[in-house]
């Protein structure tokens, strides 16, 4: 599968696996937070601690690093990097592709380790990678599919509701020209 951002979606049941996994991530790696950004740059999910910055520019900037990454890799005669690690003072990240399609950030202090993130972190990505690779074999809507749901971002991360809020027109429309496909459910 090329990497890339083809249009996609997904089921409540599918965003429940995706932070089930994420949540059990989180309690086993003691981490703070795991964000999914697709490698056009749009947030998919956040789950734990919210981050203190702006999560649209950061999975932005996600983006654009993994990107980066991997034309370097393509300097070096690599095909890619898989994942990525950024260590601060007092803050880390770690990044890993998920399906050639997404991308999982983890941010963690002192409160664990490399070691251990990246030990729970390879079970994680070979779950999620296994559900993208379900979700991304589907049709969406727009391919006959029946590949239906809202999002909800609120106060704990990006939530799927089978309710059609009257603020999903213009959340719809803002998605309508990127990656992830939001249809009125209701």
């Amino acid at each position: 599968m090329p990497v890339g951002s083809a249009s996609w979606s997904f089921t409540e049941d599918d965003f429940a696996a995706i932070t089930e996994s994420l949540n059990r991530f989180l309690y086993e790696s003691n981490a703070r937070c795991a964000l999914l950004v697709d490698r056009s740059g749009q947030l998919v999910a956040t789950v734990g601690e919210q981050p203190k910055f702006d999560p649209t520019a950061f999975a932005t900037l996600t983006a654009a690093d993994f990107s980066a990454n991997d034309q370097l890799a393509k300097l070096i005669g690599e095909s890619d990097f898989n994942s990525l690690f950024h260590q601060g003072e007092k803050e880390s990240m770690y990044l890993a592709d998920v399906a050639r399609r997404v991308i999982l950030v983890v941010l963690f202090d002192n409160r664990t380790t490399l070691g251990l993130v990246r030990l729970k972190m390879k079970q994680t990505v070979e779950e999620l990678t296994q559900l993208f690779h379900a979700v991304f074999a589907r049709p969406t809507a727009a391919q006959g599919g029946a590949r239906k749901c809202a999002v909800d971002q609120g106060d704990k991360g990006a939530v799927l509701s089978t309710k059609a809020p009257v603020w999903l027109d213009q959340l719809a429309h803002v998605f309508s020209t990127h990656t992830i496909m939001v249809e009125r459910t209701g």
